[in-house]
């Protein structure tokens, strides 16, 4: 109601402007071609007729819709247009009134204009003017921008027509060496990115201000590297589709993101190939209130399920995202189910009343030291959770089956991760012999974000004042972020036909040191001097660094490039068979040999000395 009025009110504003233009202009235009004002019916008729004539033109090409702190060249152009229009139908009352001339009229319709162009760039000249007065004040952040597009220039002149910002833009640095030494609304681009640390020291620069939304994953990451070696707080403009949507302003600047800085693009999917095996289709997420499960459920969402089956253990999580799809899609068949994928009984039950065509199974313990310290449930949870519901997919005849595999799984020194290198030999097994369904592995690195991610740790530790803990120095992990896993799982569902194991191509692999140091600069603080970094060592079941393949796997190509296929392994079934029952056995005792067994079964799972 409040919005309403506030627009009928800058409307009435508008009107009572336009008014007083068409008088002024009027008035003026006949005293100085004629140096006299007539007073007669005539005159009447041209100012009442003229005040609808404005009024018409105005609204047909709406220039009293339109975001007042906004105007520029568009709604200049709208003016002249208007006003030609003005000028066209004004020409017949030359002949009708004797008062009248060509001179009066062409003048009339000039001064208008110009009116017109005033009333709506008030608002813009007062703060560029207020601006220009205050931007010596000493309480204003002095400010490089990077970027010399249009990114940039209308990041400038937010900044240079509104009071509610603090920015002071001192320079520009921009790679077109033809733009170096030119000026933008004022700003001059005094040098290219290269330049950065020289300008921010020369200019006493206080803020860092990334405005290429065009930018590449690699030229935001060599960007930043050079901001990092000065005293400034960066910030960035999120994407392209912020150019595109007109809102590449202040609002939308945000601090600079560990996952602008991994140094490759995000992964791109074919979002046709998604949409054609998901839609009307029933969909069962096991796990779905977790990390990745939660965003599988959101990107599902999108594609029109028949049915979309969120299945956790844990009620909080499970609850969560089905509030927020049903808030977001009101539509969406959508059915939240407590259950426990260990509860073989309770799968067979789900399976078989709802009988999904598709499963992505992303339940698992995933904690790699807490698993160390709890093998048993990591077998419980992890093995025989993916046993139970890849023999009820089978059994019922379900027609996809994902499951959520991990880096971790590859000559595994964890229980975590020989545990999710069984559920791949299960999957591959199972998948071997299926009439019905397609069993296929995705096997990923750390996800960003994510439950037990360090980045989140690392927050928290910067947050309270340090230290923040890194394990070791030299340690190094592939990552990704959570929407492009999911992509990622999606995609791998649309290309499954059995037995195989996605890999992704994630890049260069990332030292957890670097993560911390730039965290800690990204929060506007020195490394080592206002924060400490502190090596604790390795902790149990960690490496130094994580392997995507095993020797013996190949590696295939598909559609996606970023997408690869890892050569399935021939595996010894009876033995597996044999080694699972000995497995559940044990782990049901509560044996204190569980890793033993496991190595059994995963000859690549090395057990360090002090677990032996």
């Amino acid at each position: 109601m409040k919005k309403n009025y506030n627009k009928l009110r800058e409307l009435a504003v508008f009107c009572a402007c336009d008014l007083f233009a068409v008088t002024l202009s009027m008035l003026c235009s006949l005293f100085i071609v004629d140096g006299k004002m007539p007073i007669c019916w005539d005159l009447l008729i041209w100012y009442i007729s003229n005040i609808a004539f404005v009024y018409a033109f105005f609204a047909l090409f709406r220039l009293y819709f339109f975001v007042f702190n906004s105007v520029g060249i568009i709604e200049t152009l709208k003016i002249v247009a208007a006003t030609v229009f003005i000028f066209l139908v004004n020409v017949p009352f030359v002949f009708l009134f004797e008062f009248l001339h060509f001179a009066t009229v062409f003048s009339y319709c000039v001064q208008l204009a110009l009116l017109a162009m005033a009333i709506r760039f008030s608002k813009r000249m007062y703060y560029t003017i207020k601006y220009s007065i205050s931007r010596k004040t000493k309480d204003k952040v002095r400010t490089l921008i990077v970027g010399a597009g249009s990114a940039g220039s209308m990041l400038i002149r937010e900044i240079q027509t509104t009071d509610k910002i603090d920015y002071l833009p001192v320079c520009i640095a921009d790679d077109d060496k033809d733009k170096v030494g030119r000026t933008i609304n004022g700003v001059k681009v005094a040098g290219i990115t290269d330049d950065i640390p020289v300008l921010a020291e020369r200019y006493a620069i206080d803020e860092i201000l990334i405005a290429i939304p065009a930018a590449s994953k690699s030229q935001v990451k060599r960007i930043y590297e050079l901001c990092k070696t000065t005293d400034c707080k960066v910030k960035t403009l999120p994407g392209i589709y912020q150019i595109v949507s007109g809102e590449a302003s202040v609002s939308a600047l945000r601090e600079v993101q560990i996952q602008d800085l991994l140094g490759r693009d995000q992964i791109k999917v074919d979002l046709n190939e998604i949409m054609g095996y998901i839609e009307n289709k029933v969909i069962l997420v096991t796990g779905g209130g977790g990390s990745i499960g939660s965003e599988l459920c959101r990107q599902i969402a999108t594609h029109n399920p028949k049915q979309l089956i969120i299945l956790d253990i844990y009620e909080n999580s499970a609850y969560d995202i089905e509030q927020e799809l049903k808030r977001a899609y009101p539509d969406l068949n959508l059915l939240t189910l407590i259950a426990s994928v260990r509860d073989a009984t309770k799968m067979d039950d789900v399976f078989s009343k709802c009988r999904p065509d598709i499963v992505f199974n992303a339940a698992a313990h995933k904690h790699v030291p807490l698993m160390e310290t709890s093998p048993n449930e990591a077998v419980k949870n992890n093995v025989f959770g993916t046993l139970n519901v890849a023999k009820c997919a089978d059994k019922y005849g379900t027609k996809t089956f994902v499951q959520i595999s991990t880096d971790k799984a590859v000559n595994p020194t964890n229980v975590m991760g020989a545990t999710k290198r069984i559920c791949e030999m299960i999957i591959q097994t199972i998948g071997k012999h299926s009439k019905h369904t397609n069993f296929v592995a995705v096997r990923f690195g750390n996800v960003l974000g994510s439950n037990g991610s360090v980045i989140p740790l690392f927050e928290k530790q910067i947050a309270e004042g340090g230290p923040v803990t890194v394990t070791h120095k030299d340690i190094i992990r592939y990552f990704m972020t959570i929407p492009e896993a999911v992509s990622l799982v999606l995609q791998a569902g649309a290309y499954a036909k059995g037995g195989q194991i996605f890999v992704l191509d994630m890049g260069e692999p990332v030292k957890i040191y670097d993560l911390a140091y730039n965290l800690i600069k990204l929060s506007g603080l020195e490394p080592n001097v206002d924060i400490d970094i502190v090596c604790t060592g390795l902790r149990p079941g960690e490496k130094l660094y994580e392997e995507r393949l095993m020797d013996e796997e190949g590696m295939q190509k598909t559609p996606n490039g970023l997408i690869n296929i890892a050569n399935p392994i021939k595996l010894d079934e009876d033995f597996l068979w044999t080694s699972l029952e000995r497995l559940r056995f044990a782990a049901k005792s509560e044996t204190a040999d569980m890793r033993h067994l496991i190595s059994d079964l995963v000859p690549t799972y090395t057990i360090k000395k002090e677990d032996m």
